[in-house]
């Protein structure tokens, strides 16, 4: 198993999605841009919902004709249902992102659909992009708690798994949308799927709600899990899932991989720059725990250069 780590950022669409200030689509390209100055090579930077369910979205397609477009970046967009997937995929994405919840009650809300509909949803949108020569990434949202009916049982998320993947999902993202879930659920998730699919088709997107995203993320990777979400500054919640805080923060998953002798080919200083961006266009305190501590050396009078300081 390869020893470098793809992070994908998220904090463009996830990050951004819930924020209650608009942000524009010139500060959102100025972000994307420190990220990539940053050294991050992946982005989720759109989702294709109807504007009046996810109003941040609404420059989708603005903001897809304004991204640089080269051979060494790598976008997704989210898309809800088939006509979202046709919008990305006139905007020119190469992969699309679509979504499964756990639960009925979750898919309603999150879709306004039913479970068995929205599944119905994904087979459709995989089928016509593989006609299309477009990568599909399905994740599994809820997977270990649902944010209506509580703890979701482990079996019910490795067949939705396993049921995106015989539709012919070229990756499934294993979602803990509200941060309810624990290192041990995760991994009994995960280690049915890895031995018939193998690690290099998953990917675990997290939230910090309970503050177990990095110890859920590190349980992942112990298991071969090499591909991962995350949003600068910790930014993001989903609209449709009460109680569900930020993502885990980019600049923390970093800190952790880099420590552990983990490639993740970015650099913490220029996160820095980035979070700092961001907390600026959203008005909020963005800032992984990490930058924490290093803010608190600098009081100190003890600065540290963090891609220097990658040792405890």
């Amino acid at each position: 198993m390869t020893d470098a780590v793809v992070i994908n950022e998220v904090g463009l669409r996830d990050g951004l999605q819930n924020q209650p200030k608009w942000v524009s689509t010139s500060d959102k390209l100025r972000l994307a841009e420190s990220l990539i100055d940053a050294g991050v090579r992946y982005f989720e930077p759109v989702s294709y919902a109807h504007p009046k369910a996810v109003p941040q979205m609404a420059d989708a397609a603005e903001f897809a004709a304004v991204l640089p477009w080269r051979s060494d970046l790598h976008y997704t967009a989210m898309v809800p249902n088939l006509v979202g997937y046709q919008r990305a995929r006139d905007s020119g994405f190469h992969t699309v992102a679509l979504l499964l919840s756990t639960t009925d009650s979750f898919n309603q809300r999150n879709l306004n659909m039913s479970r068995d509909d929205a599944l119905t949803s994904c087979v459709q949108i995989i089928a016509q992009a593989k006609l299309d020569g477009i990568r599909t990434r399905a994740y599994v949202a809820g997977a270990l708690a649902c944010p209506y009916d509580g703890k979701v049982d482990t079996g019910v998320t490795v067949s939705l798994a396993n049921q995106l993947f015989s539709a012919g999902a070229d990756e499934v993202g294993i979602a803990d949308t509200i941060g309810g879930g624990h290192p041990r659920q995760l991994q009994q998730v995960l280690r049915p799927l890895i031995r018939d699919v193998g690690a290099d088709k998953l990917l675990v997107h997290l939230h910090d709600t309970r503050g177990l995203a990095l110890a859920l993320a590190w349980s992942a990777a112990e298991l071969g899990i090499r591909r991962f979400d995350a949003s600068i500054g910790g930014l993001g919640g989903c609209p449709f899932a009460p109680g569900a805080t930020g993502n885990v923060a980019t600049e923390d998953l970093v800190y952790l991989f880099e420590n552990a002798g983990l490639s993740t080919g970015i650099s913490l200083e220029g996160l820095r720059d980035s979070a700092a961006l961001a907390a600026s266009i959203t008005d909020t305190a963005a800032s992984g725990r990490i930058f924490y501590w290093a803010d608190s050396q600098q009081r100190r009078g003890k600065p540290v250069n963090l891609d220097e300081h990658l040792t405890p």
